[in-house]
């Protein structure tokens, strides 16, 4: 028998973060506790850049958008955010999404399935994903449950389980 295998990837799908953010700005403008503020949300080529007139309202705009990403299934562990910053009278706010798992978290979930997993599983890194493979799909899904349950910084999903 062929073995089983799946693919952890973390991808984002970016027409939803797109819609998530045009709900944002749409928001934040018709918001009266926003209204004269200049505050404001919009995509600054591949990050995403958050102005208002003070720190409180750059944060505030920033989660009126992770709210609109929840709403969205898109888990706030994909949007990495910087520090406010004072540029002239203004604050920005520059965040990004990740997309794609780090070489430092792949090698992070391969020792986790290494240590945790059943024997007979084995992961190999294979780009911006990792491929896990076993004779037993009972042990296959065993790995997603430790996987669920450890806390990383990556939003993980398992595709092309077969």
């Amino acid at each position: 028998m062929a073995d089983s295998s799946f693919d952890i990837v973390s991808k984002v799908d970016h027409q939803e973060a797109d819609n998530a953010l045009n709900q944002a700005r749409k928001e934040v403008e018709q918001r009266y506790d926003f209204k004269g503020t200049g505050a404001s949300i919009e995509w600054s080529g591949e990050q995403i850049l958050i102005k208002a007139n003070s720190e409180e309202r750059a944060k505030a705009v920033l989660d009126v958008f992770q709210t609109k990403l929840i709403k969205r299934g898109i888990s706030l562990k994909s949007l990495e955010t910087g520090e406010p910053a004072a540029s002239g009278k203004e604050f920005r706010l520059v965040s990004s999404i990740k997309d794609g798992i780090s070489q430092e978290n792949a090698k992070k979930i391969g020792k986790i399935i290494r240590d945790e997993a059943p024997k007979s599983v084995k992961s190999q890194i294979q780009g911006d994903e990792l491929r896990v493979q076993s004779k037993s799909r009972d042990d296959l899904q065993e790995v997603i449950r430790i996987l669920k349950a450890a806390d990383l910084d990556v939003d993980l999903q398992f595709v092309n389980y077969r």
